[in-house]
C-alpha cells in the first residue's frame, strides 16, 4: 500500500524540524505512546498502544533513518510487532518546506508498508478509519505543540480528505509516526 499527504504546521521549518527531532514533543504527539529509545545510531524503538476496530494491542517497533537533509527531510525504514494483531514493515520519506505563508511549513510524506495479521483481516472501512484518525490525531497535536512554541494561536484542525487506501493503511500511518518519532530522537 501507498499513502501521501501534506499538513501545513504553523511555524516556519526550522521550528518545525526541531518539533521533530525533540522526542518530548513526539512522545506528547503520537495517540498511545509509551516510549521511545535510542538503539543505535540514527535508529530508535518505540513502544505504543494502538486500536484498529476491533483489534486492540502493545506495539513494538524499530526505525532507522536515512537520507538525513536537516531541516528538508529524510527517510524512514519501519518494522513493527503487534503480537497476535500483526505486524507493519515499510519506508517512509518526510519532507519539510515553507509554505505559502513564510510563517508556515508544509509537511509531506509519502509511506510505503504492508501489514499482517489480525490487522490485515479487519475490513478496509476500519482500518481506515483508524489510520485517518490516528494521523489527524497525531498532526492535530504536533501542530498545536509547535503553534505553542512559536508563539501562534493554534489553527483549526481541519481532517484530510480520505481516500479509498489499501486496507492496510492504519499501521502504516501508525509506523509513520513512529518513523518521526525515532527520528527525532536521533538529535
Amino acid at each position: 500500500m501507498e499513502m501521501t499527504s501534506t499538513r501545513t504546521v504553523p511555524a516556519p521549518v526550522e521550528m518545525v524540524w526541531a518539533a521533530l527531532n525533540d522526542l518530548e514533543v513526539l512522545k506528547a504527539c503520537i495517540p498511545g505512546c509509551d516510549s521511545i529509545v535510542p538503539d543505535g545510531e540514527n535508529a530508535y524503538r518505540i513502544a505504543m498502544a494502538a486500536r484498529v476496530g476491533p483489534v486492540a494491542a502493545k506495539f513494538s517497533g524499530r526505525m532507522q533513518l536515512a537520507d538525513i537533509d536537516p531541516p528538508h527531510g529524510y527517510t524512514l525504514s519501519f518494522d513493527g510487532q503487534g503480537g497476535a494483531a500483526g505486524f507493519a514493515k515499510g519506508e517512509a520519506r518526510v519532507a519539510l518546506a515553507a509554505a505559502e505563508n513564510a510563517e508556515a511549513t508544509a509537511l509531506s510524506y509519502t509511506v510505503k508498508a504492508q501489514v499482517g495479521g489480525k490487522i490485515a483481516q479487519i475490513g478496509s472501512r476500519l482500518v481506515d478509519g483508524a489510520a485517518q484518525k490516528l494521523a489527524d490525531d497525531f498532526f492535530g497535536r504536533f501542530s498545536d505543540a509547535v503553534a505553542v512554541k512559536a508563539g501562534v494561536a493554534p489553527a483549526p484542525v481541519v481532517p484530510s480528505t480520505p481516500r479509498h487506501w489499501i486496507r492496510y493503511l492504519a499501521v502504516v500511518l501508525l509506523l509513520v509516526l513512529l518513523a518521526y518519532l525515532f527520528w527525532q530522537m536521533r538529535k
